[in-house]
């Protein structure tokens, strides 16, 4: 046979050896019985992505059409197959109950060739219990009120931005000046820097957020490989964040630590807080192992916290702000209410009154729920785990789990009219009587968002110094409804949020 020939020959067998491969894998819920939608080759039932649907989209569309056939549903992530959980008894379980075999995310990452992906949302196993376990006091409510008045000093730099530009119009697009806000306020708590991006939008922390954000390194295939096969692809030495934007944040990184140990700085930050860490060399986790951070580990967790930070929170305060345009009858009372705490510790804005802002704290809430950003939580099982109740529903070792926050958060069985934005679902009476798995902006369990203390108290903030001195209303310009961005992975619109501002002092 020629070389041609059993080139060929090799080539065809290979591809029917994938051929077999996909069309097994692809057949694994009809063999079992277990309700799924027919997958296509290579994006499984990601098929209209990006093209269509939303992944929000596809979470609660998935959720809403299979809850009731059982615990849980086949589904096909890219090529990985996965379940997506529909029961809440299950859900609960796997968060809450029975973690321990489900403590891992099973996503990729790659510490050694991609280090800035080697932050405590993706690492698994042991490095993700040392690493929670040196970070945990981080976001404790004494760190909070450390960090509190930087962000109250960037609150009112936003206040005075955004009053400046009133005076040139009075029709603001909310969704960019509020992520320049945040950028400011982690760029300042995490990296210790002023970031200056209210005041100039091309500030190069608002254009590395903005690329590390949106702009990934892949294409729609590879990027499927990575997150069907992250072990495989961890070894191939593949990498998934830009290498410029792994520069820059490695170079602001380590440029802070030298600078603040060579000049026995501290600072009410998050940096000051992991300096701490790094040089304690007396603190030990659980498994005996130093607490010290090193440079890498820095890196990733700043950069995590900077891009789950700023646009998690912007997202969430535009929203707010624009269903309180639509209903100005709300947005008065959570002004009065604003007012009277204010007036309450003379004027100013002390870390207590947090606490006692009942009804921002029902805006919020519902406004997560109606913008789920993040549209699902993904663990993966340790051992094979069959379901309480359901001897034929099995999660094996290894198995991807979906849990469809977007699709709870729309259920009408949890929230009726769920399309409708109501503070008053939550109420502490209302929420007393759901259970806490029908609420996930957060996640919850052992490994919901260590910083959610941080990202509410920013939002809560931001709120009520912005609707102290302004009031807020539809416009021309303003999209009723809103269009939302299908190629984004987080709940973002594909426009600007465009509402009328008016200064109450004038």
């Amino acid at each position: 046979m020629s070389m041609t020939g059993a080139l060929l020959s090799l080539i065809a067998i290979l591809g029917a050896l994938l051929f077999l491969f996909l069309q097994r894998r692809f057949n694994c819920w009809r063999r079992l019985g277990i309700a799924h939608d027919k997958p296509s080759w290579l994006l499984g039932n990601l098929t209209e992505v990006h093209r269509t649907l939303s992944f929000g989209d596809i979470s609660r569309n998935i959720y809403l059409k299979y809850k009731g056939t059982g615990p849980f549903c086949g589904f096909f992530f890219f090529l990985r197959p996965a379940v997506v959980l529909l029961d809440i008894g299950l859900i609960k379980n796997v968060l809450i109950k029975d973690f321990t075999n489900f403590a891992d995310r099973g996503m990729f990452n790659n510490e050694r060739d991609d280090p800035l992906t080697g932050h405590l949302f993706l690492l698994d196993g042991h490095k993700w219990r040392s690493l929670r376990g040196k970070l945990t006091t981080t976001f404790s409510s004494g760190k909070m009120k450390f960090m509190f008045p930087t962000i109250v000093e960037v609150t009112h730099n936003l206040v005075a931005v955004l009053g400046k530009q009133l005076r040139e119009d009075n029709i603001v697009e909310l969704k960019e000046i509020l992520a320049r806000y945040t950028t400011d306020i982690i760029g300042k708590v995490a990296f210790g820097i002023v970031c200056n991006s209210l005041r100039n939008p091309e500030a190069e922390f608002r254009i590395m957020g903005r690329r590390a954000f949106s702009e990934e390194r892949h294409g729609p295939v590879v990027s499927g490989f990575l997150h069907s096969f992250p072990s495989l692809a961890r070894r191939l030495h593949m990498r998934q964040i830009h290498d410029d934007v792994t520069e820059f944040f490695m170079r602001i990184v380590r440029e802070t630590v030298e600078y603040r140990e060579q000049n026995n700085i501290k600072c009410n930050d998050f940096m000051s807080i992991l300096i701490d860490l790094r040089n304690d060399k007396k603190l030990r986790d659980e498994f005996g192992e130093e607490k010290c951070l090193t440079i890498e580990e820095m890196a990733a967790q700043t950069f995590v916290f900077f891009i789950a930070g700023f646009e998690t929170s912007s997202t969430t305060m535009s929203f707010a702000l624009y269903e309180l345009a639509l209903q100005p009858q709300l947005q008065a009372r959570l002004r009065r209410e604003v007012v009277e705490t204010f007036a309450k510790y003379n004027n100013e804005f002390p870390y207590e009154c947090l606490q006692e802002m009942q009804y921002m704290d029902q805006v919020v809430a519902e406004t997560q729920r109606k913008y789920t950003v993040v549209p699902h939580l993904n663990r993966q099982a340790l051992n094979d785990y069959t379901v309480p109740g359901h001897p034929n529903y099995v999660i094996k070792k290894g198995m991807a789990i979906i849990v469809p926050s977007a699709g709870i958060h729309y259920d009408p069985d949890i929230y009726p009219n769920p399309e409708r934005w109501d503070p008053e679902r939550f109420t502490p009476a209302k929420r007393a009587q759901r259970e806490t798995v029908e609420w996930l902006p957060f996640g919850e369990g052992p490994r919901s968002c260590i910083g959610q203390r941080f990202g509410r108290m920013q939002i809560r903030i931001g709120l009520a110094h912005l609707l102290r001195k302004y009031r807020f209303s539809v416009c021309d310009k303003t999209e009723i409804p809103l269009k939302i961005n299908i190629k984004s992975f987080l709940l973002n619109t594909l426009n600007g949020i465009y509402l009328k501002v008016e200064d109450l002092d004038n």
